[in-house]
Order: structure tokens, then C-alpha cells, then sequence
């Protein structure tokens, strides 16, 4: 058992279609991730090596089942696609792009919280669980499956940390980056409550980060 994505995430991107969008998306898929659709507005029936577009978050739960997504876009869009994913009827939102202004990222987390939509980020590396699935930008080279959980502000600490176990023998649940926005969706208690409740998570690595 893993927290939040597993073999069963569906992955939808918004973004898919851009530069890191592609990179990043492919790269999850390559992992083996289900990535079964990508979103870009005015571009829905092209494709992304095979990966359908839709015109919004919605038609991709609809037609092609999506329960979780990702969002890659530009910072002055990024609220209203975490606002049209929370919306769209996925359970899980994971909000790669950082910049977005606090503002904005205030409604949209009380918008998650009153939809019971989980929120990961913004300005977060993603979520990986190792030999399951991979959604964000996380080099998963550096971890291996195994019982220890991690859950981090930092990108780059969550990448040593890893890389320090896989070396000593052990491996890792799940790894969440939650982000280090001054408003992100999930905080460590969240994130926390969850490994608690995973049976086959015995041990958590917790990583704050300074500011």
C-alpha cells in the first residue's frame, strides 16, 4: 500500500501540450504511471505521443476516467486550472508550479478543503511511490520500494535523503513533497495522518526547510 497515488492513479496534466509539461508528463508515464489525458484549452483532439488532449479537466474524468491531476502551467493560470481540476471530479490535485500569488492560492485552498479534493503544493516536486507510480518532477532513480515514508518542504533534501537510504538497503513508501508556498494545500500533519494509517509504512523521514 502506498498514500495518495498508487497503481491505480489515472493522471491528467494540464500543460501536457508545453515544454515542461511534456517532459515531465512523459517521464511519469515512462515510470508507469496511467497517464490517460492531457489538457490544454483549444487543442482537445490532438495528442502528446499517443496521450489524448481535452479542451478542459472535466472531459478528461468523463472520457477518460482521470482521478488524479497535475498541474503544469504557467503561475498566472495556475490557480484557475487547480480551481477547474477541484471542480472536475478527481480526488487528487498536485500543483507543480510555483509563483502563484497568495491571493490567489487562499480561496483555492478553502476550495479544496470545502470540496474534500487533496491538495498537494503548489511549488511542490509531486509525489512518488516507488514501483507505482510517479506524478511531478521527482528524479526516481534515487529511491527504491521499500517501508519508510518522506515528507518534505525541500525538493533537493528529499533527493539526498533518498539517495542516503536507497544506499543503506532501505526504500520508501511514499514520498510527498508538500511544497514551500506560504499557503500549500496539504501540510505535515496532513500528510503525517496519512502515513500513520498505511500499514506498510514503518518508519517517516520529516524535512522542514528554512523561512
Amino acid at each position: 500500500m502506498s498514500i495518495i497515488i498508487d497503481n491505480e492513479t489515472k493522471l491528467v496534466v494540464s500543460g501536457l501540450t508545453g515544454r515542461e509539461g511534456s517532459f515531465h508528463g512523459l517521464r511519469n508515464k515512462a515510470y508507469g504511471t496511467q497517464l490517460v489525458a492531457g489538457v490544454t484549452p483549444g487543442k482537445g483532439g490532438q495528442d502528446v505521443e499517443g496521450t489524448p488532449i481535452f479542451n478542459s479537466i472535466a472531459e478528461s474524468v468523463e472520457q477518460a476516467g482521470a482521478n488524479t491531476s497535475m498541474i503544469f502551467v504557467p503561475a498566472k493560470f495556475a490557480a484557475d486550472s487547480i480551481n477547474e481540476a477541484i471542480d472536475s471530479g478527481v480526488d487528487t490535485v498536485i500543483a507543480i508550479t510555483e509563483g502563484i500569488p497568495v491571493m490567489d492560492m487562499l480561496s483555492t485552498y478553502w476550495k479544496a478543503r470545502e470540496k474534500g479534493v487533496r491538495l498537494i503544493g503548489p511549488n511542490c516536486p509531486g509525489v512518488l511511490s516507488p514501483g507505482k507510480a510517479n506524478v511531478g518532477i521527482i528524479p526516481a532513480q534515487f529511491f527504491d520500494q521499500g517501508r519508510i515514508g518522506v515528507v518534505s518542504k525541500s525538493g533537493t533534501l528529499t533527493y539526498q535523503i533518498g539517495n542516503e537510504l536507497k544506499q543503506a538497503g532501505e526504500g520508501n513508501s511514499t514520498i510527498v513533497g508538500i511544497g514551500g508556498d506560504p499557503i500549500i494545500g496539504s501540510d505535515f500533519i496532513d500528510i503525517l495522518t496519512l502515513f500513520d494509517a498505511d500499514p506498510e509504512t514503518d518508519l517517516i523521514v520529516m524535512v522542514g526547510e528554512i523561512g
